[in-house]
Formats: structure tokens, sequence, C-alpha cells
């Protein structure tokens, strides 16, 4: 369904309303690329004075605008994006998903076939440039170059689209980006070329034009997968949420009713194994909570009555009875959901480095090349088609062709060398924000740590004993048995086991009984105070086998490398802190054994983003390293972040770069790489000023022909792309094996 196409009744669905006659909206836009659309959008947006703000979000390519209901239809805020030339509907995660796919499919069908016209016009080139040093017959290089007119105007059509649509919202903006030189270059230079050959000229520059717009759609396209992932935000938060919950009623009944229909003051039954759909207080029950997801704690955590419950956290052993504070809207993952919102449409006012130079360069180009066009006329004394060939020569020598290179060249081979560390990047401009960063924030559970909590004293462990425990923990569904049960290789469960709830699993053997389970339940108490002692943070499993008993303690352990890639960050100049959901007992050593003294435990979401966003206002540029769901709203609000593979789909989602593997040197290797592609980037830009300064007086004197510029102009471009290939070796150590 068109955007123009939906009524009054169909946008009010969408429409949020608050006190005060103020309404707001969520819409997603096609066609957000840059800066200079942001630019365009909120000044645009602006112009209208019953809109009270508009902000968009360039990273997921939305805008939340807030008006005034009284003066002002919803309609007419999708008609007014309409007219700034962005194409707008409600937020509807299916529908923008779709979206991004189809312009994907329009990039590489436009990367294909300017590469297919790009390859098949060089060939009538080297046959026109042979012929000119020789004897070519005029009328045969008359053809070639109609033949080339014939292939790459309606190339340049088609494939130029994505640069003449941005260009063109940001000209009716008032702005100017990286498209608006590039497409009056093409323009001029196909126009030129026209008139050239129309005229039976030597020189066309048919070849050119192609082949700069098959690079530029090259570092658009890869741009645009970058960005994919960044997009899943809503669905992947939505997986949490329970689409239902069951409400009881006064006389002890009880029905299955949608969340949207439970407010607060009711009770609601939470049964073991089911996810708990509202934030509230116990009345009744006891039970554990895995709050992995939500909280960071690696540990079950007991509640009993008066205690409160999340949304989104597993209940894992008995029934609970909640009183409801807050059901979809005001939960602690509605409060997460609007912090990543907030977090990443404040990260994605960020502007590039490409950006920054083309609103330098584009108007000095432009104005040199008007004023070389009026200097030759009024002057200099020449005709009009000469002053306009000079003046057209100015633009092609200065076509950005080493500017539009400079950026995407250098993120392609970055690119690809992150890939053979096995480091995926998801963000175009997250290589230049990695390059800044001054202080490495990491998360301990999942990310300091690995994941999966494995037996910390294993000397404790009889080798004769593995087997019968790890069957009677794979008896059990609790997250801690489940852990042994993994870490003593998943053996088959034994089926003659009885489990109590809250305690753990017994059997008998041999005529023996045999448990499994917590201290007291094993009676292992003396047992249990050297275990903790030594291993203060971790959880205790004992177990009993008639007068046998042994404690286990179970907990994380630290990733592969997590010392040498600490001490690679702080060479590199980075100073680290922890910031960490779990409990400061189970940090503490952790800490210790890194030698971090930046330490904070027990954090909520909104903690996090807190500390972080007061790192910022000092000027810090913040890393952001973790892979849970309570660090999600971090992630996205960081300068810059990445997440493990092992990371909850919200946290790889909010992440710019995620790495495979259990190792943390990925995290090093990254930073090496971002640090010389950056440093490379403005190598690029700085030549590309310097040709300028040489090549533009050249130009602006009528001393160079459109061939020589546009052989300048490729020149520029090899040159820039030569540099851009240096950034292959650049990691903090040996790559790692693919």
């Amino acid at each position: 369904m068109a955007a123009q196409s939906l009524s009054a009744q169909d946008l009010s669905v969408f429409v949020s309303h608050r006190d005060g006659g103020i309404a707001s909206m969520e819409l997603a836009v096609d066609g957000i690329r840059c800066a200079g659309c942001m630019q365009a959008i909120e000044k645009g947006l602006g112009r209208e004075p019953a809109i009270l703000g508009a902000r968009v979000n360039l990273a997921l390519k939305r805008v939340s605008v807030e008006w005034r209901e009284a003066l002002l239809r919803p309609e007419a805020v999708v008609e007014k994006l309409a007219a700034l030339g962005f194409k707008a509907y409600p937020f509807v995660p299916e529908r923008q998903e779709d979206g991004a796919a189809a312009e994907e499919k329009r990039l590489l069908r436009g990367v294909g076939v300017a590469g297919f016209a790009a390859m098949n016009i060089m060939l009538l080139s080297v046959s026109v440039w042979s012929g000119n040093s020789g004897d070519i017959d005029p009328a045969t290089r008359d053809f070639f170059h109609w033949l080339s007119a014939l292939i790459a105007l309606p190339t340049a059509a088609y494939a130029g689209r994505p640069f003449f649509e941005s260009a063109l919202r940001a000209l009716k903006a008032g702005a100017v980006n990286m498209d608006v030189p590039i497409t009056i270059g093409v323009v001029l230079a196909l126009a030129m070329s026209v008139a050239e050959t129309w005229n039976h000229g030597h020189h066309a520059y048919f070849d050119g034009v192609v082949m700069l717009l098959f690079f530029l759609l090259i570092g658009r396209y890869l741009d645009q997968l970058m960005r994919r992932r960044t997009r899943d935000l809503a669905g992947n938060l939505a997986a949490l949420k329970a689409e239902t919950a069951t409400r009881l009623g006064a006389d002890g009944s009880w029905i299955s009713v949608p969340i949207a229909a439970i407010a607060a003051g009711d009770q609601v039954l939470v049964r073991p194994g089911e996810r708990v759909s509202v934030d509230g207080l116990v009345l009744t029950g006891r039970s554990e909570l895995d709050q992995s997801l939500v909280t960071g704690e690696t540990s079950p955590a007991a509640v009993g009555v008066g205690e409160r419950v999340h949304a989104g956290t597993l209940n894992l052993t008995g029934a609970l009875t909640v009183r409801v504070e807050a059901a979809g809207q005001g939960t602690l993952l509605d409060e997460i959901d609007r912090l990543m919102s907030q977090a990443v449409g404040s990260r994605s006012r960020y502007v590039r480095l490409s950006d920054r130079a083309a609103r330098l360069y584009a108007p000095v180009v432009h104005t040199l090349s008007a004023a070389t066009f009026l200097g030759w006329l009024l002057i200099g004394g020449a005709d009009w088609p000469v002053a306009l060939m000079i003046a057209v020569t100015v633009l092609i020598i200065t076509c950005p062709c080493a500017l539009g290179l400079a950026i995407p060249a250098v993120q392609v081979v970055a690119a690809s060398a992150l890939f053979r560390r096995r480091i995926m990047l998801k963000e175009g401009d997250a290589l230049e924000r990695l390059a800044e960063a001054d202080i490495a924030v990491f998360d301990k559970t999942g990310t300091l740590t690995l994941p999966e909590p494995d037996i910390l004293n294993p000397d404790a462990l009889p080798s004769e004993r593995r087997a019968e425990i790890g069957a009677l923990a794979a008896a059990s569904h609790h997250p801690l048995a489940q852990a042994l049960s993994r870490a003593l290789g998943s053996p088959s469960a034994r089926t003659d086991v009885h489990e109590e709830r809250g305690q753990g699993l017994s059997t008998t053997q041999h005529g023996e009984e045999t448990r499994l389970g917590s201290v007291g339940f094993c009676g292992a108490e003396a047992e249990a105070v050297p275990v903790l002692a030594a291993h203060p943070g971790a959880s205790l499993i004992a177990y009993r086998r008639g007068a046998y008993r042994t404690v286990l303690a179970l907990g994380q352990k630290l990733r592969p490398e997590a010392q040498e890639t600490l001490r690679a960050l702080r060479a590199a100049g980075l100073e680290i802190a922890i910031l960490s959901g779990d409990r400061p007992e189970a940090v503490a050593p952790i800490a210790d054994e890194l030698g971090v003294s930046f330490v904070r435990a027990g954090l909520l979401p909104g903690d996090k983003l807190e500390l972080l966003d007061g790192m910022a206002a000092k000027g810090r540029k913040v890393l952001m390293v973790g892979d849970g769901l309570n660090d999600a709203p971090a992630l996205a609000g960081a300068h810059v972040s990445i997440s493990p593979v092992s990371a909850t789909h919200l946290a790889q989602a909010a992440a710019d770069i995620v790495f495979l593997g259990d190792g943390l040197k990925p995290v090093a290797d990254a930073l090496a790489i971002a640090r010389k592609a950056r440093r490379l980037m403005l190598e690029n830009l700085w030549f590309a000023v310097l040709y300028n300064a040489v090549a533009v007086p050249i130009a602006m004197a009528g001393l160079a022909t459109p061939l020589v510029a546009a052989a300048a102009m490729s020149g520029s471009s090899l040159v820039v792309t030569i540099n851009a290939l240096r950034a292959r070796n650049s990691a903090a150590g040996p790559e790692a094996s693919a």
C-alpha cells in the first residue's frame, strides 16, 4: 500500500495521543541515505508551525514526528514528506524489511548493468584511442561514439537513479550532499560527450561516466548490506514479549487473554517454563527466574512473596501469582525498547567523513566552474561554446571520483580484511567511529567471559563419577544442571529420577540414595565452605551418594585472549572499564584478574546508558563491547559497539560490528584495522584536495583539454584505489583462520 493512498482512518491506527492535544507517529521513510537527507527532512518538516518536532533515525531509516492534533491531520505529515521527495508510511517491521530488500536488489541490478555497460564501452573506447593516434576514419570514430552513447545514456539513466534522486531531494531541501556534484558531473559529462559526438569531435567521455557509476554503486550496495540488520530491532525485541497472559478472576477462575487486555492491578498466573509477560509483585508462590537476557544476572534468582518480577524473564521451577504493575507499555522491556530507539537515533546523527568533505567540496567546485565560465566569457573574450567547454573541463577534472572512492574503496578493503579475521562490519561509518574510540567499556557475562558456565574446580570431580553426575544433571531442565551436563559431555539422561522443585534431583543406585542439587539438599554444607571461599562469585551444585559428598563450582571462564586483548587496547591508548548487570561478588574476581579498576556492577539497562551518556558528555568516545539484551541500549548509545556472535539477536542488531569465535582478540584486531582505515581515508581525501589544488588552476587557465582532464580524473581514482589496498594488512596480530 503506497503512502499516498493511506486514508485518515488507516493512519489513525498508528497515531499515539498525549495530553494537551499532542499526537505522534513513527514513520518508515524510503531514501534516507546520509546526513543531508536527515537535514532535508528535519528542516522541511520544521517549517510547518503545527509540527512540534521531527527526529530522523538514520540507522533505522525512521522519523518520529510530533504535532498539534487540532492544527494538522496525520495524512498531512505523510504528504509533506512526499513534497520533500521522501516516500513515507507507518512503521511496520515486515514492510520496512521488504523495502530494504527491494532497495538492495535495485542497487545490485545497477551494479550489474553499469559493470556490463562499462566493459562494452571500454572496448569501443580503446579502438577510438588507438585510432586517434593512427589513421581512424572519422565516420568510424563517430559510429563508435554513437554506439557508446546508445549504451551509456540508458545505463546512466537506470544505474544513476540512486544518486540522481538523492541529489534532487537534497537540493529541494536547500542542502548539498556528495550526490549533488556526482549528479552534475555525470549529466554535464554526458551532455558534453553527446555534443562532441554530434559535432564529430575526437573525444567523448561515456566510458569514464559509466565506470564512475559502477564503482560508486558498489560502495552504495555494500553500505546497504551493512545497515540491513540494524533494522531488525523491533522484531528481535518482540520475540521476548509474550502475546498473552493468564488472568485470574476474583473467584479463582483463570482465562488466557491478550496482553493488551491486562491492566495494572490485575492478577496473573505464571507457570513453570513460561516467560513472564508483565512487570509486577509476587503475591503467592516461590520459584527461580532466569533473568540473564534482561538483567545480565548469570545465576537463577530465587523469588518469593513481595519480590518484583520483570517481563521477559523465564520462570523455571514454581508457579507464581503476580499482581500487575505494568503490561505492554511501561515494562522493563518497553523501557529497553525506548532507550534503544533514543540511543540509535542519537548515534545516527554522526556525520561521515565523506559527507563532511562534500559540504565544503561541492560548493567550491560549482563556484569555480561558474567563475571559469563567466571569466572566459566576460574577461577572456571567448565565445560561449569555448567558455562552456573550459568550464566543463573544470568540472570533469574535479569530478569527485577520488572523493567518491576515497571512503568506499577503503571500506571495501577494510571490510574484507575484517572478514578474513571473522569480524563482520554492519555499519558503513563504524570504522570511522571505532578509530576515534578512547575508552573501551566491557560487559562481563558472555563478553569478557564465555557465555556458558563451566566447572571452575574440576579437581573436585573424580573421573569415575563423571558419567553418573552427568546423567543426573541431564535429567533436569534447570539452567545450572544443563550447564553441568554440557560441561560433562551431555550424556544420556537418567529416567528413574525424582525432581524436587527448587531443591534438586534424587534417585537410587545399588541401594544407595543419590542426590544432585543445592548444598542444603545434599547436606554438603561443610564441603561448600572451602569451595565458596575459592570461588566467591560461583554457583554451587552439590552431589551426594551414600556418605560421599562433593561440591562443584559453576561460573563463567574468561574468554580466550581476554588478557592479551585488554593489553593491546591499553597499548593503543584506550582506558578500560567494566559495566555489568551481574552481582558485584561475581564481577569483582574477573575485574581483579584483568586488572580493571573502573567497575560498576548490578546495573539495569538504563543505568548503563546513563553512565555512557555521562562519558560522552565529558568528550569521551566510547567503544562498548557487550552481548546481552540488557546491553542493547548501551550498544546502540555508545559511539561504536561490538558484540560476539553468541550475543542475543537484539544485541547483535544494536551493535556496529559482530565477531565470531570464542576468543576476544577480534576486538583488538578491529580497532587496529579501523585506525589504519581512517588514516587511509584521510590520506585519500587530502590527496583529492592536493590533486584539485594543482589541476583546477591548469583547467581554469584553459591549458587542459577534456581528454587530459578525463585522464587526470582517472589517474586520481587509481591512486586512491591503490592506497586503499594498504588496509588489507593492518591487524593487531596474525590473521585468524577462516
